[in-house]
Order: structure tokens, then C-alpha cells, then sequence
């Protein structure tokens, strides 16, 4: 009885051990989130015109004018800024498809565009992986850490993942459409009747995406020929595709509440990343 007894007391120390790393890991994951939002609100630059003229449209590629008019209220006012929530499952396998629950929080910043994604990714019962995915001030940020201390990778910079990064946020911007008008750094090309390219320009980065548009007219897919995978610590271009879905009324715009990412790899695409929007609130321009 005595070995079960001491058996007893190691694996409540060894719980409380991994109860005192996860708070302290929280604690430090928290300051290093605050820290990134703070630079990312730092480099906001007011959003102009403060509301969407349709009128604006006029020199736009058919598709995306039907966007526009069914995604949008006229007179909508311009998003300057959005906080997101996700629920959802990450994909951590890299040749046998392993999915992981996650949940994360999101602060988004129009002008300059640039976001904060804060992921929590459950491994195993009581083993969280963290993980920082941003785009701030023209700089790509990706750190994954076990407990938010122990950190598998990071990679930062202004190179290739930068351009990645601002890719996700062009991708992303179905979940705030304003951010896709004329005049908010976007410039639109004609494909065919469904789709078309937009061109992201953020300082000496430039960044190219096609927009394929449902019978809805609202943004079905957006696709990457050439995006940053991250295999081993090293960044390969390999094509990209995200794909929206349950497009929902929020403040005047027609937003998906789902959505799926993919890489495209030469045996077929490799889903990643499927999530739903669990909050959202916006914020407008004065």
C-alpha cells in the first residue's frame, strides 16, 4: 500500500507541475499577445471615405460589382477595424491527416491592414499549443509555442512570410467586405463573368489573389498560386485555396460565418484549417 500511496503523491505533483506551467504559460502568452496588438494599433492610419458609394464601383469588372451590391447596403459605413472569434479544427498532419480542436481570437486593422490571430490549439487533454499568426506594420509573424512557452518555430520578417501573411489578410476580407472598395488599397482586374485578380498593395509589398464569385454573387473562393507553406522550419511556395460559406447579415453586410483552407499539393488539395465564427464585432470609421 505504501508504493500506491507514493504513486499517489508523484502524480499529484507531477498535476500540479503541468497546472503551474499552463497558468504561468498563459500569463506570458497573454503579455505577448498585448504586445503585438499594441504595434498593430500603433501603425492605424484613419479609413477614408467613412461610407461605400455604389457609385464607387463603376470602373470595376462585372463580378465584383455584383459583390459589392450583394454584400453591401449603400451608404454602409466603412470597417476600420474588426474582433473575431473561431471555433474549429486544425489540421496537424503532414502526411496523415491528424485534426485537433481549436479555438482563437482575432484583431483586425484596415488601415494598415494588418491582423493579430491568437489560436489555441489542444493537442491532448491538458497540452495547448499557442500559436501567434499575424501580420503587423508590413512584418509576418508565426509562433507556435507548447503551453505559450516552449516555442516549436518562429519565423518573422518582411520576406516570404510577410507576403504570406498579407495574402491571409486579403483572403480573409470577406469577413470585413468594405476593406475591398476602391480607394482602400485594393485594385481590382477581370478574370471572366466569375472571378477576378485583386491587387494588395502595402508599402513595398505587392500581393496578387483570385476571387471566385458563387450564383450569389458573394465570394465563393479565394486562390493563391504561390503562398508560404511552412514544411521543417523553411518556407515552399505551394498553391492555396480558402472557400466561404454560410454568408449571414452582420451591421448591414453579408459576411460567411464558415469557412475552409486549403494547400493545394500535386495529389490533390490538403485541407487545414476549418473553422466557424463564433463573435464578431466590428469596428466603424468616424
Amino acid at each position: 500500500m505504501i508504493w500506491l500511496k507514493w504513486g499517489l503523491y508523484a502524480a499529484a505533483g507531477q498535476a500540479l507541475v503541468w497546472a503551474g506551467l499552463a497558468l504561468y504559460g498563459n500569463w506570458r502568452w497573454q503579455a505577448r499577445t498585448a504586445a503585438l496588438v499594441s504595434d498593430l494599433t500603433a501603425s492605424r492610419t484613419p479609413v477614408s471615405p467613412g461610407r461605400y458609394d455604389p457609385a464607387a464601383l463603376d470602373d470595376l469588372p462585372p463580378p465584383v460589382q455584383r459583390f459589392f451590391r450583394a454584400a453591401l447596403t449603400p451608404g454602409q459605413p466603412m470597417v476600420a477595424g474588426v474582433t473575431l472569434a473561431h471555433a474549429g479544427t486544425f489540421n496537424m498532419g503532414e502526411v496523415v491527416d491528424n485534426w485537433k480542436p481549436f479555438t482563437s481570437r482575432q484583431v483586425v486593422e484596415i488601415s494598415r491592414p494588418g491582423f493579430v490571430w491568437d489560436g489555441t490549439i489542444r493537442m491532448a487533454p491538458g497540452l495547448p499549443v499557442r500559436v501567434h499568426d499575424a501580420y503587423v506594420a508590413g512584418e509576418g509573424v508565426l509562433i507556435p509555442a507548447l503551453f505559450g512557452l516552449l516555442k516549436l518555430t518562429e519565423l518573422r520578417g518582411t520576406g516570404d512570410i510577410a507576403e504570406g501573411e498579407a495574402m491571409r489578410y486579403l483572403a480573409e476580407a470577406a469577413w470585413y467586405p468594405t476593406a475591398l472598395l476602391p480607394g482602400q488599397g485594393v485594385d481590382w482586374s477581370g478574370i471572366d463573368d466569375s472571378s477576378a485578380l485583386a491587387t494588395l498593395t502595402d508599402g513595398p509589398l505587392t500581393i496578387n489573389l483570385t476571387f471566385r464569385f458563387g450564383p450569389d454573387d458573394l465570394i465563393a473562393s479565394v486562390r493563391a498560386e504561390a503562398r508560404g507553406r511552412t514544411l521543417a522550419g523553411a518556407v515552399i511556395p505551394t498553391p492555396w485555396e480558402g472557400h466561404w460559406s454560410d454568408y449571414q447579415p452582420q451591421d448591414g453586410m453579408m459576411v460567411p460565418m464558415a469557412g475552409e483552407v486549403a494547400w493545394i499539393l500535386p495529389e490533390g488539395p490538403k485541407p487545414y484549417w476549418r473553422g466557424r465564427i463564433t463573435d464578431l464585432a466590428f469596428r466603424f470609421a468616424d
